[in-house]
C-alpha cells in the first residue's frame, strides 16, 4: 500500500473520502460515523459528539476553559461542506488524516 505524502494530496483524499461517505448512504454509516466524529473532535477538541444524519444536526461538548465543557447543538445546512471545513493543514492534523486514510484503505499511486 502506498501512503500519501504531499500535504495537498492528503487534504484532497480526505475531502474525497468525506464526499464518498456522505453521498453513499448505502455503505454502512456506522463505519463512516466514526470518521466524521473524529474529524469534528480533532477540529473543535470536542467530546461526546453525536451526528443526526436525517436532521443534519451535530451535538457535542466543546472546551470553554480548563477541563470545562459546554454543550452545543446546531443544524448543518450541508453536512458534507461542514466536515470539509473542519480540515486543517497543520502538521499534526496531516498525520492524523494520513492515519485516517490508511485506516479506510485509501491509497494514491505515487
Amino acid at each position: 500500500m502506498n501512503t500519501i505524502t504531499q500535504p495537498d494530496h492528503i487534504i484532497d483524499e480526505v475531502k474525497n473520502l468525506i464526499t464518498y461517505s456522505i453521498t453513499n448512504p448505502d455503505v454502512e454509516m456506522n463505519y463512516f460515523n466514526t470518521m466524521h466524529r473524529a474529524i469534528i473532535k480533532k477540529y473543535f477538541e470536542a467530546k461526546n459528539i453525536k451526528i443526526n444524519y436525517a436532521e443534519q444536526t451535530v451535538e457535542m461538548q466543546i472546551p470553554v476553559g480548563n477541563r470545562q465543557y459546554t454543550n452545543i447543538t446546531f443544524e448543518c445546512q450541508n453536512l458534507q461542506r461542514f466536515l470539509k471545513a473542519c480540515i486543517k493543514k497543520d502538521e499534526k492534523s496531516l498525520e492524523f488524516y494520513q492515519s485516517l486514510l490508511t485506516h479506510y484503505n485509501v491509497t494514491h499511486a505515487a
